[in-house]
């Protein structure tokens, strides 16, 4: 298993950016499957998207299409979330996650989970 520690939260007015990243310790990170999840207070965990070990694919939550973007740096044990035109209905806390499966879809796939930040979106 490898520990995860997110970074990058804060505030910001609608129509601003954030980018969030995701240390991960250990040798074995670009063995994993990263996705990046967000949770609103009294809603269930949402899947926001997802990149393969490689980078060279990605998936994203409808809800996020478009605005967010997963990228990856294998040599610096680190994924990102680019966040561009957010919404108040992105307030949440943003965590990141690794999954040895080769795509993982749901919650149950991942096995590390990070501590997650805190993002704040004013109208």
């Amino acid at each position: 298993q490898v520990q995860l520690a997110e970074s990058g939260g804060g505030s910001v007015q609608a129509g601003g950016s954030l980018r969030l990243s995701c240390a991960a310790s250990g040798r074995t990170f670009w063995m994993y499957y990263m996705g990046w999840f967000r949770q609103a207070p009294g809603k269930e965990r949402e899947l926001l998207g997802g990149i393969t070990w490689d980078g060279g694919s990605t998936d994203y939550a409808d809800s996020v299409k478009g605005r967010f973007s997963i990228s990856r740096d294998n040599a610096n044990n680190t994924v990102y979330l680019q966040m561009n035109n957010l919404k108040p209905e992105d307030t949440a806390v943003y965590y990141c996650a690794a999954s040895r499966l080769r795509v993982a879809l749901k919650p149950t796939d991942f096995g590390s989970w990070g501590q997650g930040t805190q993002v704040t979106v004013s109208s």
